[in-house]
C-alpha cells in the first residue's frame, strides 16, 4: 500500500485533467521569493508530508497571508511541525467547500462520495454515496440527495467531476482511496485544493 500526500495527489489530478489551485512547493525560505513570483496574494500555506494527514489538527493551515514578512514567520513556523518535509503555498481562493471521495469497498467496489467539505466535514455529515461506475443521471441524483441548494453552473461543474472522479478507477483499478476535501465551488469553476490517495 502506498499514501500519497498532498504534493503528489495534485500533481496527479491535474494530470488527470482536473482543475487544481495555483501552487508552490517551498522546501527553504528562498521558495517563498520564488513562490511570490507566481502567486499573488493572498495565501494559504500547509505543512506537507507523507506521515501528514489532518493537518488543521496539528494547525498546519494557515490562512490570509498577505506579504513576505508573514509568510517567512509562518513558513519557519511550519517547518516545526513534526514529519514535515515541505510547505505547499497556494493562492487563497473563495467558493463553497465541498467533499467529493472514492473509496474501495470489499462488498460494492468502488464508492464514491460527494456533499458538504472543509473542516467541518464530521459535524455537517450530508453526504450521500454510489457505486462506480456512475452515468450523468447518477451524478445528478447524488448531488440531489444532499439537498445543497446549487446554481446550475455549480451543479455542471461539481458533476463534470463526479465523473472525471469515477472514471479513474478504469482507468487505476488499485486506487484503494483518494479524497477531494475541498473542492472549492464558484459558478462553473470547481478547483482541488486539497486531495490524498491510496494504491493498493
Amino acid at each position: 500500500m502506498k499514501i500519497f500526500a498532498e504534493k503528489e495527489a495534485e500533481n496527479f489530478l491535474e494530470k488527470e485533467g482536473f482543475d487544481v489551485v495555483d501552487r508552490f512547493y517551498a522546501k527553504n525560505n528562498k521558495d517563498i521569493q520564488k513562490a511570490m513570483k507566481k502567486i499573488l496574494f493572498p495565501w494559504v500555506m500547509k505543512a506537507s508530508g507523507r506521515k501528514i494527514i489532518h493537518k488543521k489538527s496539528i494547525n498546519g493551515v494557515r490562512v490570509g497571508i498577505r506579504n513576505y514578512e508573514q509568510a517567512e514567520r509562518i513558513f519557519n513556523s511550519l517547518k516545526k511541525i513534526k514529519n514535515c518535509e515541505g510547505i505547499i503555498i497556494q493562492k487563497q481562493i473563495k467558493g463553497k467547500e465541498f467533499l467529493l471521495g472514492l473509496k474501495e469497498n470489499p462488498d460494492f467496489g468502488h464508492v464514491i462520495a460527494f456533499g458538504f467539505g472543509g473542516t467541518g466535514v464530521e459535524k455537517k455529515k450530508n453526504i450521500s454515496f454510489r457505486v462506480c461506475p456512475l452515468d450523468k443521471k447518477d451524478a445528478k441524483e447524488l448531488i440531489k440527495e444532499t439537498k445543497i441548494k446549487l446554481e446550475r453552473q455549480s451543479l455542471d461543474a461539481i458533476e463534470k467531476n463526479i465523473l472525471k472522479l469515477c472514471g479513474l478507477v478504469k482507468k487505476y483499478p488499485k486506487i484503494k482511496e483518494l479524497d477531494i476535501n475541498p473542492l472549492i465551488v464558484e459558478k462553473n469553476k470547481a478547483i482541488v485544493v486539497d486531495a490524498r490517495f491510496v494504491l493498493d
